[in-house]
Parts: C-alpha cells; structure tokens; sequence
C-alpha cells in the first residue's frame, strides 16, 4: 500500500517561477520532483495556494486562511500517513502585523488541529519546514507594495519554528541553507532550489519517516 503525504504550502509549494510570472512544470516543482524520486511506494499530493497564511485571514482575497481549509483538504486526501507543511512567507506581510512569534504561534493552532483530524491512517506524523527567508531587496522588488516590509520578520521564523516543532511534537527542518530565492521577487524559490528541496525531502523520508 502506497504511503500518502500531503504537501500543504503556499506558492512556493504551488511552484510559482518568477521569470515567467507562472507555474514550474511538475518536473521541476519539488512536490513533483519527490514523487519522482520517491517512486511507486508514495503518493506525493500537493496542496499549494498563492498567498496561503498559517491561520490570517487575508482582507484583500479570499480564502487564504489555512487553518480554515486544512480539515476539509486533509479530511478529503485521507488516510494520510505523514504532512509536510511549509507557510509563514505570507504570514511576513505587512499588513497582517505580526511578530514571528505570533506567526509561530498560529503555525503552532495549524499543527495540533492537524492532529486533531481523522485523516491518520495510523500514527500523526508532520514535519514542519520553515520557509527560505524573504530577502531584504524584495522590500523594493516588483512584489513590495503587496508584501511590505517582510524581510526581518521572515528571517526570524526559523528559530520560532524549532521551537513550536519541539513544543508540538513535529518533525523540522530549515530550509534557508537548502534554498535560494529568484533575483525578481527575492520571496520565491528559483528552480534550483526546487530540486535540492525535493533531494533533501526525499532522503529524510526515506530514513526517518514512514517506515
């Protein structure tokens, strides 16, 4: 029997690619490039939005909110057997007003009513991936009068997230060492980053998890 991991992001799950203003194609983006590498005992589901927050609810469009949508999408991708989430990029902007640890802290809501589902096959397994850092030339970027002042907020979730992850139980990596973002936007994964994200998933998998 197949196992079942849900990948729950943002456009960085979704793949957005910045030099085209559209979507890296299945082999590139890391959610197809770990069903690739994964092979024929996983079932890679990717569950990526463009501006997906942890738990916000976005006053300028509509259905952003994670924790709102994350019973129904897990509950309709059941049995899963583990969820990788990576969120918080959106969580940074400006308008939202938050600390990284109140984005912490609702990342920490999304983990336990995660486990709170009826989605598990068997043991509730999640690894939490804190997000690349936004880059402070974003702030000036074609994206910055939608994302505001991001950067430094951004730059903190990791050592936020480490904690919530022990607090919580979870799996977690940073992936700031792993990833690189494009020199456009300065917020989203180039297409390298794609694949070293997946190779590194991948191999984690397969030691840690699932067996």
């Amino acid at each position: 029997m197949r196992k079942r991991i849900v990948c729950f992001g943002d456009s960085n799950t979704w793949g957005y690619d910045a030099v085209s203003d559209g979507r890296f194609p299945d082999e590139i983006r890391w959610t197809g490039r770990l069903r690739e590498l994964l092979g024929e005992e996983y079932t890679v589901i990717e569950e990526g939005l463009c501006g997906r927050t942890a738990v916000f609810d976005d006053p300028l469009n509509e259905g952003m909110n994670g924790l709102a949508y994350l019973n129904p999408c897990l509950m309709s991708h059941s049995p899963i057997d583990y969820l990788i989430i990576m969120l918080g990029t959106n969580d940074c902007k400006e308008r939202f007003s938050a600390t990284p640890k109140n984005i912490a802290d609702g990342m920490k809501r999304l983990i336990m009513k995660a486990k709170h589902t009826d989605a598990w096959r068997e043991n509730q397994q999640i690894l939490l991936l804190a997000p690349g850092p936004i880059e402070k030339a974003c702030e000036t970027s074609p994206v910055a009068g939608e994302m505001g002042i991001c950067s430094e907020k951004s730059e903190k979730l990791a050592a936020e997230y480490k904690i919530c992850a022990e607090l919580c139980g979870c799996d977690f990596i940073d992936t700031a060492d792993i990833v690189t973002m494009n020199q456009i936007d300065y917020m989203h994964l180039d297409a390298q980053s794609h694949s070293r994200l997946a190779e590194m998933l991948a191999k984690f998998i397969r030691e840690k998890v699932c067996h």
